[in-house]
């Protein structure tokens, strides 16, 4: 894939520095990150992920190089700091680990209170990034489908600006940090696409 070159390109740079270097720029870079959600477009992120990326292949936080910020608990997917990721897969995956792609919490763990607002958010979302997957027969059985793929694009719109204002906001007082996906490929809808 393209797509994956270009990420091997840009994260050359933390390839290139040591372990402890790694070690001690990601966790200044979380001290930055705590305290608020965060696009998963935002530039910062997207440097933080590809560190991660070298991190986890060579299990940086497992060698205990730095002091990890004391808010941050240890992730049980790959013992990372949990830095939580909100995606439309949350109903399979639960919230996403920055850090191996796993999952860093588990959806039965969310607190009973959130559970429901996640839930409903989520069965929203794939009810509309269906539109984008629809074959042939489905998409004869309307009278327009690029109004259907249309619509469903605005609407996924309105639902992930939902996450980062309302439901990413809700995940904060529970983590010091979080990450939401703030596009959508499948339905061309663009993080510039998404109002906060």
């Amino acid at each position: 894939m393209e797509i994956d070159s270009l990420w091997n390109e840009y994260g050359e740079v933390f390839r290139e520095f040591d372990d402890l270097t790694l070690a001690r720029w990601m966790a200044q870079t979380l001290g930055q990150l705590r305290g608020r959600v965060w696009r998963l477009s935002h530039p910062l992120v997207g440097c933080y992920r590809l560190a991660a990326r070298t991190a986890n292949e060579r299990q940086v936080w497992l060698k205990r190089l730095v002091v990890v910020p004391a808010d941050y608990p240890e992730s049980a997917c790959c013992r990372a700091p949990v830095l939580p990721l909100l995606t439309r897969d949350v109903l399979q995956c639960g919230l996403g680990c920055l850090h191996c792609d796993g999952t860093a919490v588990p959806l039965d763990e969310l607190p009973p209170d959130l559970l429901p607002m996640i839930t409903d958010w989520a069965e929203q979302y794939e009810k509309v990034h269906a539109v984008a997957h629809w074959d042939q027969a489905q998409q004869s059985s309307v009278a327009d489908y690029d109004q259907e793929f249309d619509a469903a694009a605005e609407k996924a719109e309105e639902l992930l600006s939902l996450a980062g204002r309302v439901l990413a906001p809700r995940l904060l007082e529970l983590y010091p940090a979080v990450v939401w996906e703030d596009q959508d490929e499948c339905l061309e809808v663009q993080p510039e696409d998404i109002k906060p």
